[in-house]
């Protein structure tokens, strides 16, 4: 079967090889928020792609909120020709690392989570009902972790890129499967 992957969120860092002015930039950007005494950074949020880039003194920038990969080079790109537009100098081509990329999926079918638990091993799972409703499955290669609900909705989380989700959650199928723990409807 293949299981439909939802991406919620996209984070990335880079650089744009000098320090920033943030009080010209905030000044600069409609719609920038700087609060220095509440967060070091300025936070500027674009719509389209619908994202939050956060802009910090030291040059480094951050991304969130991006639904694709590409999308968060569209949003760093509009972010940089912004900065630029305003007068401030920056590399234009900056490196992009991807830091996160958290997706959801659907297993269309309950999870009995304690025979999960017990089946997939206490050494890989952390389930404690009374804490959390969801179990965590940290998987190793690729290395990202999984929130597993009875609902059979996942949550996976610290994967760097879209392929690392995809192969993650089949792999969790497949290991329910076999282990008989997929109720199909």
């Amino acid at each position: 079967m293949v299981v439909k992957i939802r991406i919620e969120n996209v984070v990335a860092t880079t650089s744009v090889g000098a320090e920033l002015d943030l009080k010209a930039i905030a000044l600069a950007l409609d719609g920038a928020e700087y609060e220095p005494e509440q967060f070091p950074g300025i936070v500027y949020r674009i719509k389209e792609p619908k994202t939050a880039t956060l802009l910090f003194r030291s040059g480094k920038l951050v991304c969130t909120g991006a639904k694709s990969i590409d999308d968060v080079h569209t949003a760093i790109k509009t972010v940089i020709q912004r900065v630029s537009e305003a007068g401030i100098r920056v590399t234009k081509e900056p490196k992009i690392e991807v830091q996160n990329i958290v997706a959801s999926s659907d297993l269309q079918t309950d999870l009995n989570l304690n025979a999960i638990a017990i089946s997939l091993g206490l050494d890989r799972v952390e389930y404690e009902p009374e804490q959390f409703p969801g179990l965590v499955y940290r998987i190793d290669d690729p290395k990202v972790v999984a929130l597993l609900f009875g609902s059979g909705k996942i949550v996976c989380t610290g994967a760097k890129k879209t392929d690392d989700i995809k192969v993650a959650v089949q792999k969790i199928y497949d290991e329910l499967n076999t282990a008989g723990l997929l109720k199909r409807a």
